[in-house]
């Protein structure tokens, strides 16, 4: 945690390297040890929960072959023809004749349009170069080509003829190349920040995939690995962009106490909502496969997960404006940055909260949508479990992300102007005290 004092550069070229990877910390080395007192122990308790709650792997359970528990291989539409809906008896009208009802419409429409035969071939696992038809009926949302990856779903229980099907389509060559166009834009801008910013992308990705989701499978508290594998992604990602430093530890600091804030009001307002966890499909057959899950709980991880990114953004930023205001005007004293400080968050608070709120209403707007056409009042709708849920998230991860830029405005204040003089003591100090003198 500690690091030399830096030597004057020579030929007058120190002000260009106080910025070139940040500024020169400027704490005292008693700061610094009572910095690494509180984050080397908590790191400490980090690792240890790591090692006690680290899964085995994901626990083998029979699959039920619903939604995305089905089993699922590649696959290749080889052919496609256009044939009489009716001729391959695609839709059913009512044995009433009757069409008045939206079902019985769309099957007297369907049997007198053309469909699509598309014959599929299976490309991966143990039935690969097998054969199959789909049927596409001209109403359905996706259409196959020739040509065309596809993801088809295997039933083994169901007749040889209709085990495999078509569940989705292939995506991976336009995701890959989005996410190389991502990383690209990263290096490209951020240079050697941005190699590291990637790196702990992928830790933290790795940490999810390896720790955090299969020890909730598992049976472990779904709070406690949530705190235990954002506390690890949180440590790995700021140290590894921003460097093992005072004011990085500070930026973590804030966002632990932040985490530790959203997590207290997360299981107060869970609780008090009565909020199940348990809303839609996918979390019905979680619950289903894994019944033991606390669903509530897996609720609040998300909640501390899904806070974690955005609190280390605030987090980074008001400690990085604290150091450099007291870079430029060095005798300013804590107060004086920390109101400074302060009015540099509000602006970044302002932005954030917003982007919180309109970011969940992008991502619901089909269900606020039928809440609309149901022409149900905001009271009836904010009511709702399914919104009720999100209105929490969204609320408990805003109050933390207010009350980290205070938190942590006010901690690097006190500690970036808490250097004197003779605070490092011995040699350096006295250097210090010569180079002051010079410059007056």
């Amino acid at each position: 945690m500690t690091s030399p004092p830096h030597a004057p550069e020579p030929h007058g070229h120190g002000h260009s390297h106080a910025h070139s990877h940040g500024p020169a910390e400027p704490v005292s080395r008693h700061l610094r040890k009572v910095i690494a007192a509180v984050l080397i122990p908590f790191a400490t308790a980090v690792a240890v929960g790591l090692v006690v709650l680290w899964p085995g792997g994901t626990p083998a359970h029979e699959r039920t072959g619903v939604g995305f528990d089905r089993q699922t291989q590649q696959g290749e539409v080889v052919s496609v023809e256009r044939v009489d809906c009716a001729d391959v008896n695609a839709a059913q009208v009512p044995p009433t004749g009757d069409t008045s009802t939206p079902e019985g419409r769309e099957a007297v429409n369907a049997q007198q349009e053309q469909c699509e035969k598309a014959t599929v071939e299976v490309t991966t696992g143990p039935d690969k170069g097998r054969t199959f038809v789909e049927i596409v009926q001209p109403d359905a949302p996706r259409q196959l080509h020739e040509g065309q990856g596809v993801v088809v779903a295997y039933a083994p229980d169901a007749p040889h003829d209709l085990q495999y099907s078509v569940t989705d389509v292939n995506r991976k060559l336009p995701m890959a190349l989005l996410a190389g166009i991502f990383a690209v834009a990263v290096v490209v801008v951020g240079r050697m920040r941005g190699v590291m910013a990637l790196i702990a992308l992928a830790v933290s990705f790795l940490v999810l995939t390896l720790f955090i989701l299969p020890a909730i499978l598992q049976g472990s508290n779904p709070l406690v690995v949530a705190v235990v594998g954002s506390s690890a992604i949180m440590l790995i990602a700021l140290y590894m962009c921003h460097g093992l430093s005072a004011r990085t530890s500070v930026a973590v600091l804030g966002t632990l106490i932040s985490l530790l804030l959203i997590g207290l009001l997360g299981s107060l307002f869970i609780d008090w909502a009565a909020l199940s966890g348990n809303t839609d499909d996918n979390t019905g057959l979680i619950h289903g496969l894994y019944p033991e899950i606390d669903m509530s709980g897996l609720l609040l991880a998300g909640v501390i997960i899904g806070s974690l990114g955005v609190l280390d953004d605030v987090t980074v930023t008001q400690t990085s404006a604290v150091w450099e205001l007291h870079q430029a005007d060095p005798g300013m004293g804590p107060r004086g940055l920390y109101r400074a400080g302060i009015r540099i968050g509000r602006d970044h608070i302002a932005s954030v909260v917003n982007t919180l709120v309109l970011a969940y209403a992008g991502a619901a707007l089909p269900l606020l949508l039928l809440f609309s056409i149901a022409q149900s009042s905001m009271g009836t709708v904010a009511n709702s479990e399914l919104v009720a849920e999100e209105i929490v998230r969204t609320l408990v991860g805003s109050i933390g992300l207010v009350a980290s830029v205070p938190v942590t405005t006010a901690l690097a204040a006190l500690v970036v102007s808490a250097d004197r003089p003779g605070s490092e003591g011995g040699k350096p100090a006295a250097a210090r005290r010569g180079r002051r003198r010079r410059a007056k």
